[in-house]
């Protein structure tokens, strides 16, 4: 049943009300890992999993992550990084279809798991569960994510895995509430009591962002991300609405940060039809047939943008549409 826009909350209740700067480097617990043997992606090519269970003692939160890697016969060297913000309500699970693309592709890709706003939201008592997902979507919430991502990459480029990452080719990625989780640490910025409050992480050097809500509450977008300077890629769909009570959110909200993002170095996809869940592992989401194609589509277009940020090769970005554009409602590519 599709549900009635409500008003959106005040400035003051806003889905990225940043009340704090970001904390220096924290403490963590040791590891706790659980090694997944080599398991091939849907190409056959096999990649490794490997789950550790992070705890940052300064906050007193878990950080649990997941990382896929290439096969160390497959890589040259020290491999380039995504680091990936799941929606709300997801885990370090998801998003598996971009995560073992990636590293078959031979990129590395960090899934982190926000354990404010993770999959335990779906638990408990049916009738309060629109309460815990707007309690998630809060500042605090907020703020802690973008705390995660710094504390994740802290913990992995000082950790024993540090030498098989390229630390000079991240790249942050995220879907809905992660994508604005990217956007933060992208360099979007905004303002309380007169002070800019900045939470980039110079560490990154582009953005990939699925399905981005808008900051709600903010009047002005282009305040917010306009600071942004590393090259961006967006990826939405036509019917791509998030239907939150107190956070509804309509397609064209998506081109809007797309819009307001600054930098010339950005890339917008929109793809026709489909839902605002289709970019998760969901099979059915956004239609049976076309929930596949888009996630080829979106997988072809990632790795296009990834050798872009980090070889400068723009061929991939410029024959994208001639291979998909039968899905494809609207491509807007930046200047290169």
């Amino acid at each position: 049943m599709r549900l009635r826009c409500p008003a959106r909350p005040t400035r003051r209740a806003t889905l990225l009300l940043l009340g704090a700067a970001l904390v220096a480097p924290t403490a963590a617990r040791a590891d706790v890992a659980v090694h997944a043997p080599a398991a091939p992606d849907d190409t056959g090519t096999a990649v490794t999993l490997l789950d550790l269970d992070w705890h940052d003692e300064t906050r007193a939160r878990d950080v649990p992550v997941r990382l896929y890697l290439p096969e160390t016969a497959s890589a040259p060297g020290p491999a380039p990084l995504v680091v990936f913000s799941h929606g709300i309500g997801g885990s370090r699970r998801g998003y598996s279809y971009l995560g073992r693309w990636w590293a078959a592709q031979g990129v590395a890709s960090l899934h982190l798991q926000h354990v404010g706003s993770d999959r335990n939201l779906w638990g408990g008592n049916p009738f309060t569960l629109v309460g815990r997902l707007q309690a998630a979507a809060r500042e605090q919430e907020a703020i802690a994510r973008v705390r995660d991502l710094r504390f994740a990459l802290d913990q992995l480029l000082a950790g024993p895995l540090a030498g098989a990452i390229d630390a000079e080719r991240i790249v942050a990625a995220g879907h809905s509430y992660g994508a604005n989780t990217t956007l933060l640490a992208a360099g979007a910025q905004v303002e309380r009591d007169g002070k800019r409050l900045d939470f980039r992480d110079p560490r990154i050097k582009a953005a990939i962002v699925l399905s981005a809500p808008p900051f709600y509450g903010e009047a002005d977008p282009a305040a917010i991300l306009a600071p942004i300077r590393v090259p961006t890629l967006h990826v939405t769909a036509t019917e791509d609405v998030i239907r939150i009570p107190g956070y509804w959110s309509e397609a064209a909200d998506r081109v809007a940060v797309y819009e307001a993002t600054g930098g010339a170095r950005k890339t917008l996809a929109v793809f026709a039809g489909g839902s605002h869940s289709m970019f998760t592992d969901r099979s059915g989401s956004g239609g049976a047939t076309l929930n596949p194609q888009v996630k080829a589509a979106t997988r072809a277009l990632s790795l296009a943008f990834l050798k872009s940020v980090f070889d400068g090769e723009e061929q991939g970005l410029a024959t994208w549409p001639t291979q998909f554009g039968a899905i494809v409602a609207r491509y807007t590519r930046g200047t290169p």
